[in-house]
C-alpha cells in the first residue's frame, strides 16, 4: 500500500510496468516471426500480407516454394513459355487470384491448375498461346473470370477455342477475347459456358456473330469489329435476353438495303447502350451518318460485285488512258521517222492512183483504145 500512494504521489501507473513489459514480449515475437516469413518468400519476389509478386524479373518458370498462405500471386513481364503440373507442384488451397500476363507463354498443358483447387481469376492476357489442354482445370474447378485478350495465335483460334466446351467451366462468369484475330466463332462455341454473364469480343475483326444463345448474359462487347451488318438471326438471338446490354460502337457498317433490319431493331431495341455512336462506313453519301438518321427508302442494294465492277471499270479507264499517253510519246518522238513515211505512202497511193487513171482515159476514148491496141501488135 505504501509503494501505490508513493507511485500515486509521483504521478506514475502502478500498472505500467507489467503493460512495458507486454510490449516488448509482443515486439519480441513478431521479430521472430518476421525472419521466418521472409524466408519463405521467393527469390526474386516481393510478398506482402497474402500477396506475392513477381513482376518483371526475367524469371523462365513460376518460382518455387509459393507460401502456402497466398491469395493472390502476379508472376507477370517474364519470359515463361509453359505452364505445367510441375509449375505448382505444391497445393495452394488459399490462391484465388493468379495473374500470368504477358510472360511470352505459347502452352498450357494438362493438370496445370491441379493444385489451385480454389483459383477463381486467371488472367493469362498477353501472351503466345499456341496450345491449351482442356484438362488444364480440375473438374470442380471454381474459375469466375478468365482474360485471354491479346493471347491467341489466329492460326490455332479454333484449337484453343475448343476448351470452353470440354473445360467443365461451369462458374465462369466473366470471359475476355479481346485483341484476338478471330474473325469467326465456331457455331456453339460458347453453348457450354452456362453461367457466363460477361462476354469481350472487343477488336477482334470479327465479321459477324451468330448462335448466341446465352441466358445469363448482360454485357457483349462488340465494338471495334469488322462488322458490316448482323443477320436477322442474330437479332432474334439478340431480343430473346432483354436484360443484355450491348455495346457495338467501332464497326463499319454498310448502309445498303440490307441493313434494313438492323436499322429497324435499333429503333425499337433498348439493348445497345451506345446506339448514338453507330455510324454508316459506306457508301459515301451515307459515310458519318448516324445509323439512327438513316432512312430506309433511300438505301440502295449496292452489292459488292458492283463496287468491284466500279473499281474494275476506273482501272481499266486507267490503263487506256496510259496507253494512250505512251502511244502519242512514241509518235512525238518519232515523228520524223512518221513523217517520212507518211510521203512515202502518198506518193505510191499517188502513183497507183495515175495508173488507173490512165486506163479509165483509154476505156473511155476509142481511139486510145484503137491506138493501144496497134502498139500492142
Amino acid at each position: 500500500m505504501r509503494l501505490w500512494s508513493a507511485a500515486r504521489k509521483r504521478g506514475e501507473d502502478p500498472g505500467r510496468p507489467h503493460h512495458r513489459s507486454g510490449m516488448m514480449r509482443l515486439l519480441f515475437l513478431l521479430a521472430l516471426m518476421v525472419p521466418s516469413c521472409a524466408a519463405s518468400c521467393p527469390d526474386k519476389c516481393t510478398c506482402l500480407s497474402q500477396t506475392v509478386k513477381c513482376q518483371n524479373q526475367g524469371l523462365d518458370e513460376i518460382p518455387p516454394s509459393i507460401p502456402t498462405t497466398t491469395k493472390v500471386l502476379f508472376v507477370t513481364g517474364n519470359i515463361i513459355s509453359r505452364i505445367s503440373e510441375a509449375s505448382f507442384p505444391s497445393r495452394l488451397d488459399l490462391l484465388t487470384d493468379l495473374y500470368l500476363s504477358s510472360n511470352k507463354m505459347e502452352h498450357v498443358d494438362a493438370v496445370a491448375f491441379k493444385n489451385l483447387p480454389n483459383l477463381t481469376k486467371l488472367d493469362l492476357s498477353d501472351n503466345r498461346i499456341q496450345s491449351f489442354s482442356n484438362s488444364s482445370f480440375p473438374d470442380d474447378n471454381k474459375l469466375q473470370f478468365l482474360n485471354l485478350s491479346g493471347s491467341l495465335n489466329n492460326h490455332l483460334t479454333d484449337e484453343v477455342l475448343s476448351l470452353f466446351h470440354s473445360a467443365k467451366l461451369l462458374n465462369l462468369t466473366t470471359l475476355d477475347l479481346s485483341n484476338n484475330y478471330l474473325v469467326t466463332l465456331p457455331d456453339g462455341i460458347f453453348s457450354s459456358l452456362s453461367s457466363l454473364a460477361t462476354l469481350n469480343l472487343r477488336n477482334s475483326s470479327l465479321l459477324t456473330i451468330h448462335n448466341l444463345t446465352l441466358p445469363l448474359l448482360h454485357d457483349l462487347d462488340l465494338r471495334d469489329n469488322s462488322m458490316r451488318d448482323l443477320p436477322p438471326t442474330t437479332l432474334a438471338d439478340f431480343s430473346l435476353n432483354p436484360d443484355l446490354h450491348i455495346q457495338l460502337a467501332g464497326n463499319p457498317w454498310h448502309c445498303n438495303c440490307f441493313i434494313e433490319d438492323l436499322l429497324a431493331w435499333l429503333k425499337n431495341s433498348t439493348q445497345v447502350v451506345d446506339v448514338h455512336n453507330l455510324t454508316c462506313s459506306d457508301p459515301e453519301a451515307f459515310r458519318h451518318r448516324l445509323l439512327l438518321q438513316v432512312e430506309p427508302s433511300k438505301l440502295k442494294c449496292y452489292t459488292d460485285m458492283e463496287s468491284v465492277l466500279e473499281t474494275s471499270y476506273v482501272f481499266l479507264g486507267l490503263v487506256l488512258a496510259l496507253i494512250g499517253v505512251i502511244f502519242l510519246l512514241v509518235l512525238y518522238l518519232n515523228k520524223k521517222g512518221i513523217r517520212r513515211w507518211m510521203h512515202n505512202i502518198r506518193d505510191a497511193c499517188r502513183d497507183h492512183m495515175e495508173g488507173y487513171h490512165y486506163r479509165y482515159e483509154i476505156n473511155c476514148d476509142p481511139r486510145l483504145t484503137n491506138l493501144s491496141i496497134n502498139s500492142d501488135v
